[in-house]
């Protein structure tokens, strides 16, 4: 279960992406957690991790 948010969360996308970018995923850092959607299609909807598990996929892509 996930709790409420005390804030909108405010989408973030690479700056490797430019301006223009449409395929790319945004991310938002909030009380604890890590959102992340897709930037051609917000409105779908994001998925939520610990920052640990998103640490450790930023760890394997770059690996």
């Amino acid at each position: 279960m996930t709790k409420a948010r005390s804030e909108p969360p405010t989408w973030r996308k690479s700056s490797y992406s430019g301006q223009t970018a449409q395929e790319c995923v945004e991310v938002s850092a909030l009380d604890g957690a890590i959102d992340t959607r897709d930037s051609k299609d917000p409105s779908v909807g994001h998925i939520t991790v610990a920052p640990e598990s998103w640490s450790a996929l930023l760890g394997a892509i770059k690996a």
